[in-house]
């Protein structure tokens, strides 16, 4: 069983309450709340207001901008593993007459279709969606900037697309299977499409002097499963939770693995970050962390999750300008994770021992490369090289006695057992590669045969 997290220590917390002051102060933000979560409970949370006892607290509201993204993938997902779609469909077959229904489901959720960064003016994030009132509307004349496929480019109107792509094959609005099938199994009862006192007000601060501007605050309409969504840093760590383990209730461990892989190349030069499927993905000082940034007019969000660590922050702020948020959180996760790094669970047996599977454990050889084949829980196996990095994955049971691989480079692929007439192991076939208890062993099937003189030494 799984222990409550212990209290932060006091070093940590002045840690995180003074790099949270620095981004408001530094930032010359009106207020800032921020959160930090591990092992599935709030541990931290601190605020900065330019107002006297007057912050914001785990409670309040702000706008989260491109979070909302990632709540629509989640929807997408669903009724992919309801079997409503594939992800490898094109847009046509379920959303007729969009004019770009060649793309597919996968390539507008990982925005690698090629389609325009934002919608034509006027300037969609400060003026109502009602101008906007068909899909005509929010992707104009030029829908097409890349050919799709062949490079990740930003797209608010595909999210728009994802968006009535749901709402056509659900039946319901976006925003009623937002509600029922993420925000009340979640338990996000502070999670909306419109304010909710308490909320903060979005503010512009002028660049060069100490003075703000309020600003609009639209309902996006069609463009709302792109950035319409308010929320606040105690609801978002409860989706903190979702995206780094999976709830049945709303998609599965394994749909949720899928959404945090990158699905298309990065910008050229940028190895840092890329894109999942509604997911960011940010490699930082020696950390993978997943989640998504937000903005809109007024307001800057940010959440990240190092699942290694299993630490998340929360960071969100009203203003247009100034704070990095996603290097705010970024520098949370990080402050936590590096001063009191995560205490591993104590090692057990597996609850059951597979006789035919434990005899299968141990070195196998790829020609002349060691590798070590292991046991994980619920008939999966790992195989990776015994030695330094190379070729490895885990792989989880298939029903017909196969296994496929989970990631790395035999990601998909099928590893199976070939055995001789009287049922003892020759092989390992793993996408056609050989892997033989003995370095090329003479009795298995190697392709291109064993050298029949055997293994020798330099003749002189």
């Amino acid at each position: 069983m799984t222990s409550l997290p212990e209290q932060l220590l006091p070093g940590t917390r002045r840690a995180l309450l003074h790099r949270i002051a620095t981004a408001q102060s530094e930032g010359r933000a009106p207020s800032l709340v921020a959160a930090v979560q591990r092992q599935g409970q709030i541990v931290w949370s601190g605020s900065r207001s330019c107002v006297d006892d007057h912050a914001p607290d785990t409670d309040t509201q702000f706008r989260i901008g491109s979070i909302t993204k990632t709540f629509t993938a989640v929807l997408v997902l669903r009724l992919r593993d309801e079997g409503l779609l594939n992800l490898d469909d094109p847009l046509e077959k379920h959303l007729p007459g969009t004019g770009v229904g060649d793309v597919t489901i996968h390539q507008l959720l990982g925005h690698s279709a090629g389609l325009a960064a934002e919608s034509p003016g006027p300037w969609w994030e400060r003026t109502p969606g009602a101008l906007r009132p068909e899909l005509a509307d929010v992707l104009g004349e030029q829908t097409r900037m890349h050919v799709p496929g062949h490079r990740h480019h930003y797209s608010n109107p595909g999210y728009t697309l994802l968006g009535a792509l749901i709402e056509k094959v659900r039946g319901a609005s976006w925003e009623q299977a937002l509600q029922r099938e993420i925000l009340e199994p979640l338990d996000m009862r502070r999670t909306s499409s419109q304010p909710r006192s308490p909320h903060a007000g979005g503010w512009a601060v002028h660049p060069w002097a100490d003075v703000m501007l309020p600003e609009p605050m639209e309902d996006l309409g069609l463009m709302a499963p792109a950035g319409q969504l308010w929320s606040t840093t105690g609801d978002l760590l409860r989706f903190a939770a979702f995206l780094a383990e999976g709830d049945d209730r709303v998609l599965s461990a394994a749909s949720v693995r899928q959404m945090r892989e990158p699905s298309a190349p990065g910008e050229s030069g940028d190895w840092e970050i890329a894109y999942g499927l509604g997911l960011q993905v940010l490699r930082t000082d020696g950390r993978t962390l997943i989640g998504h940034t937000g903005s809109l007019p007024g307001f800057l969000a940010s959440l990240w999750i190092d699942i290694e660590n299993d630490v998340s922050a929360v960071v969100l702020t009203n203003t247009t300008a100034g704070v990095v948020v996603g290097g705010v959180a970024a520098d949370l996760v990080g402050i936590v994770a590096e001063a009191e790094p995560r205490i591993p669970e104590p090692w057990r047996p597996l609850p059951e021992v597979d006789t035919e599977l434990l005899a299968l454990t141990g070195p196998w050889y790829w020609g002349t490369r060691a590798n070590i084949l292991r046991m994980t829980a619920g008939g999966g196996v790992e195989l990776r090289p015994m030695q330094g990095g190379g070729r490895g994955a885990r792989f989880i049971a298939r029903p017909d006695g196969t296994w496929v691989g989970l990631d790395g480079y035999y990601a998909g692929e099928t590893l199976r057992v070939v055995r001789n007439e009287d049922g003892s192991v020759n092989h390992l076939d793993l996408g056609s590669f050989v892997f033989t208890r003995e370095p090329y062993d003479p009795a298995a099937a190697v392709p291109g045969g064993v050298d029949g003189g055997g293994w020798r030494g330099l003749e002189v």
